[in-house]
């Protein structure tokens, strides 16, 4: 009978604990100058010209990663205007805008998967960006390390203003 009861006393223990776990999928996050930044909306959207740009924003703030082509690959930031990386927020107290390009920053924006069939993209990113404003000497750049997009949905056959 007692191990009846300790066979019992065990199974609800173990039936007891739980684990709550929150799937990001998809996501589209990094880590904005060592602080956790996790976009709220993001997309992919494939030109017409076979280019391809990923946005992700968080309320007035957004990134956004410009590919010439969409394959898995890896393209290095900072040395042409083919590929960039830029951060911008847009709320008139904090007004700032970061990019990469031709001389200008560096990084790197790694596509780890390109899934034609369900229409998904899914890499990581790294960059340093620098201020448009030249001028603005209290803060020259903005820096996104351990960058993460996973399966970002992909529209396609859209302009997009430059």
């Amino acid at each position: 009978m007692k191990k009846y009861i300790y066979l019992l006393i065990t199974i609800l223990i173990f039936a007891s604990c739980t684990e709550d776990v929150k799937f990001n999928n998809p996501a589209f996050q990094g880590l904005k100058d060592n602080v956790f930044w996790r976009a709220q909306s993001y997309k992919a959207t494939i030109l017409t010209n076979g280019s391809l740009v990923l946005e992700g924003s968080l309320g007035y703030e957004k990134v956004i990663l410009r590919l010439p082509v969409v394959s898995q690959k890896t393209y290095t930031l900072g040395i042409n205007d083919v590929a960039t990386a830029s951060y911008s927020n847009i709320l008139p107290s904090q007004l700032e805008e970061f990019t990469t390009g031709k001389n200008k920053g560096n990084g790197e924006i790694v596509v780890t998967e390109y899934n034609a069939e369900t229409k998904t993209i899914s890499g990581t990113f790294k960059f340093n960006a620098a201020n448009v404003e030249d001028s603005n000497v209290e803060k020259t750049g903005v820096n996104f390390a351990e960058g993460v997009f996973y399966k970002i949905p992909i529209t396609s056959n859209m302009t997009i203003n430059n």
